[in-house]
């Protein structure tokens, strides 16, 4: 081995040293990641979709799974296995052209993920080896050259990415000739082999004759597939450790362990949710978040079976696939919020909803409406928007309204307000502090100001977060029913009365309108009834205040459905136009959600790391972290010999080290040891706890958290650019806030603490040595 290794050795100082010129200073570096390797994909798997046909599909898949597999997986295994460390730390003297990476030597993904591409590509296009091998040999070099690897790693790298390449796509291919022949049959016959998607059309087969329709089970299976598949990944993902709890997850956690009728911000049904969630699973980021990925497994296979039903289920699978390509409900379908809770039963209650507003709808059906709103309100206040939601419909679609000379919408309507019962009997046990607390974070209170400022960032942060391209089909598909809403009631044409003068609105034309003639139209009246009040509510009331992105979480499925719907029926006039727009949703809206999921993707491809405050994944790390750095300060104030506990400026920073420190959490019921501090009127639920003052003469450590500083005007130039100065040190913060110095004898400042995630400054807090705590005044 050390004879092996002496060879290795000096063929890399031979390419690294030897070799070394100012041209290849500058081309390796590129040749390893530049800024346009990402867009330069991103445009090829959109001509493959748009251009490829079955074969470059099939292969775009293929490759995808491979790299993924093979890089997050393979790769990394072995590089933790073999642990062998990088050779700039053996010879300091090497020539360094790239920066210093985290992980081990052995092998290089670099070489294995090019080398597996080309695999692949080989397999699918026999030509694509005379651009594809000799892409991959300067790339494999260029990481010898740039002092990243050994040579011995390139070509351990080079073997192993050719065969599991090789492997992934016989077993890809011996997956589909066993499913295929069983689940899809009629597309098996088509396509009997990945590997040869588009074999010599036989016109005898019959296969080849069978009409569009005769596919739907085979979507449909498809859709119960794909859903499979993102709930076991969801699962995966939260059984790793990629990220920690956020804060509201974390304080949640704790309303979990003294569960109540209501709460003082929120309704009581997350609570028990994580409550169920950790019970079976403990109290870990998994038992949290379980029901998340679920709820959306549940809402998919909900929509996916009402579209079939409705429609037909290739339309189903597309809005499976939108809403997946979706970076909010992305977002909903890991973080485990009060926002899944609320869309499950507000789609809940909107889907047996128009099966009870049919002519044979049942008082069944509209007792399972008023369950499922009651749900929606006892998961979150704003479902129950949703009663005014039911009275647009029925002022919009009068066929509708004979329902109302029935007792079933009344006897939905007697179950939300049963609902009620929980909140308001807590709020009548604690001065309507929630009525107080959403009046002032709704700023109700203020005087209005009409500004165009928090509208366009309501319309800026909507589009990014449901995908530019589904957002503005969304607006489309609601603009749709506004016209169609206005040819109706325009064409009320005045017609005489007989036996008398005067006139009457041919609108009652509308009125004796049969369901059979309608029921596309009135679908389409309904979801937009179901979603678009909400949605043009919180739009109007950004002219007032800034609005939250999540706000509008009810309304995008029915809105999504509604696009989803509209579109169907404009795709054979306008199938040109409309492919290519859902192919660029897909394509744009999947590289958006891997950074939600995994932001140190971007410097593996973009070669520059995000800046800390741009982050969207640093709400939910280092919070592990943030927790032992003030057990370190408690452990060293107690050393003085009395008992200390922990005090936090924010309901998140309590919750979070209330979760991750181990004591702490062994004792949230009994003798919590981490409070929020004290205040003369309730700020949130920790006002109804038992607080701290009880323990007279006992010490604290009082964390502040500290704000990063902003990031400056162009910071995405120079970002791109690699600069290196966006974490500029933040000014040292004001002291305590005054009710803790009056609470203790004496408060001294430990400074600010910086929390580092890799080399970049993610958190800030500042810690005090609180001594003495005062007798609470009477």
């Amino acid at each position: 081995m050390s004879w092996l290794h002496s060879i290795d050795a000096a063929v890399f100082h031979f390419i690294n040293g030897t070799l070394s010129n100012p041209i290849f200073d500058e081309v390796m570096p590129f040749l390893s990641g530049n800024f346009f390797f990402i867009p330069a994909l991103l445009l090829i798997g959109v001509a493959l979709i748009w251009k490829g046909g079955k074969r470059g599909r099939i292969f775009l898949l293929l490759i995808l799974l491979v790299v993924a597999l093979g890089d997050g997986w393979i790769c990394n295994t072995i590089k933790k296995a073999v642990a062998r460390p990088r050779p700039f730390y053996e010879f300091p003297s090497a020539h360094l052209l790239v920066g210093k990476g985290k992980a081990f030597s052995m092998p290089s993904s670099h070489a294995a993920n090019w080398f597996a591409a080309t695999t692949v590509a080989f397999i699918f296009y026999r030509r694509s080896w005379r651009f594809m091998v000799p892409l991959g040999l300067l790339v494999s070099f260029s990481r010898v050259y740039n002092g990243a690897h050994y040579p011995s790693d390139i070509l351990v790298s080079a073997i192993l990415g050719t065969g599991y390449a090789i492997a992934f796509v016989w077993l890809a291919n011996s997956i589909w000739q066993f499913i295929g022949q069983r689940w899809f049959p009629l597309w098996w016959k088509i396509s009997p082999s990945l590997i040869n998607p588009n074999p010599p059309i036989d016109p005898q087969n019959s296969a080849f004759r069978v009409p569009p329709s005769a596919f739907d089970s085979h979507f449909l299976r498809l859709g119960y597939i794909l859903i499979f598949a993102l709930l076991a990944f969801r699962l995966f993902y939260l059984a790793s450790p990629a990220i920690e709890l956020s804060e509201d997850e974390a304080y949640q956690w704790i309303w979990s362990k003294h569960l109540a009728l209501s709460y003082f911000s929120k309704p009581p049904l997350i609570a028990y949710a994580q409550f169920l969630g950790t019970t079976i699973w403990g109290d870990t980021e998994f038992g949290v978040r379980f029901f998340s990925p679920a709820i959306a497994a549940i809402l998919s296979l909900l929509l996916l079976r009402f579209l079939t039903r409705e429609i037909n289920a290739r339309v189903g699978l597309a809005l499976v696939a939108i809403l997946t390509a979706t970076p909010l409900a992305a977002v909903g379908s890991i973080l485990m919020t009060i926002d899944p809770l609320s869309v499950l039963f507000w789609t809940a209650a909107m889907l047996v909803g128009w099966r009870a507003v049919q002519p044979d709808g049942t008082t069944r059906h509209w007792l399972w409406v008023g369950l499922w709103m009651g749900l929606g309100f006892l998961s979150k206040y704003t479902n129950l928007f949703q009663l005014l939601c039911w009275l647009i419909f029925f002022l919009l679609w009068p066929p509708a309204r004979k329902h109302l000379r029935r007792s079933g919408p009344y006897l939905a309507l007697l179950l939300v307000a049963i609902s009620l019962t929980p909140v308001l009997l807590w709020n009548s046990q604690h001065g309507w502090a929630t009525l107080d607390h959403i009046a002032n974070n709704g700023g109700l209170g203020n005087d209005w100001h009409p500004t165009l400022r928090y509208a366009i960032d309501f319309l800026i942060n909507e589009s990014l977060l449901l995908n530019p391209i589904f957002f503005i089909g969304m607006l489309a598909g609601v603009a749709q029913v506004f016209n169609l809403l206005y040819r109706r009631f325009s064409t009320c044409r005045m017609s005489p009365v007989r036996g008398g003068a005067g006139f009457k609105p041919a609108i009652q034309q509308v009125k004796n309108l049969r369901y059979d003639s309608v029921t596309k139209s009135g679908l389409n009246i309904f979801l937009f009834s179901m979603g678009a009040p909400l949605f043009l509510f919180y739009f109007a009331y950004s002219f007032h205040s800034r609005i939250l992105p999540n706000w509008i979480a009810p309304s995008i499925v029915p809105l999504f459905c509604l696009m989803t719907i509209y579109f169907h029926s404009q795709w054979p006039t306008h199938r040109r136009i409309l492919k290519p727009l859902f192919i660029a949703g897909l394509t744009l809206g999947f590289p958006m959600i891997a950074p939600l999921h995994e932001t140190d993707l971007i410097p593996k491809f973009l070669k520059r790391t995000l800046p800390a405050q741009a982050d969207p994944l640093r709400r939910v790390r280092n919070w592990r972290e943030t927790s032992r750095a003030v057990e370190r300060a408690r452990e060293k104030l107690a050393t003085e010999g009395k008992p200390t506990f922990i005090i936090g400026d924010h309901y998140g920073i309590t919750g979070e080290i209330s979760f991750y420190l181990p004591e702490a959490q062994r004792q949230i019921r009994e003798n919590p040891i981490v409070f929020f501090r004290s205040s003369s009127h309730p700020k949130n639920q920790f006002y109804f706890w038992p607080g701290y003052e009880s323990r007279t003469g006992q010490n604290a450590i009082y964390v502040q958290q500290v704000d990063l500083p902003k990031l400056p005007n162009g910071w995405i130039g120079k970002w791109l650019r690699g600069g290196k100065d966006l974490t500029a040190a933040a000014p040292k913060p004001n002291p305590s806030a005054p009710e803790i110095l009056e609470q203790f004898a004496s408060v001294t400042d430990l400074g600010v603490m910086e929390i580092f995630y890799g080399e970049r400054v993610f958190r800030r807090i500042q810690l005090f040595e609180c001594r003495n705590l005062r007798d609470a005044p009477r």
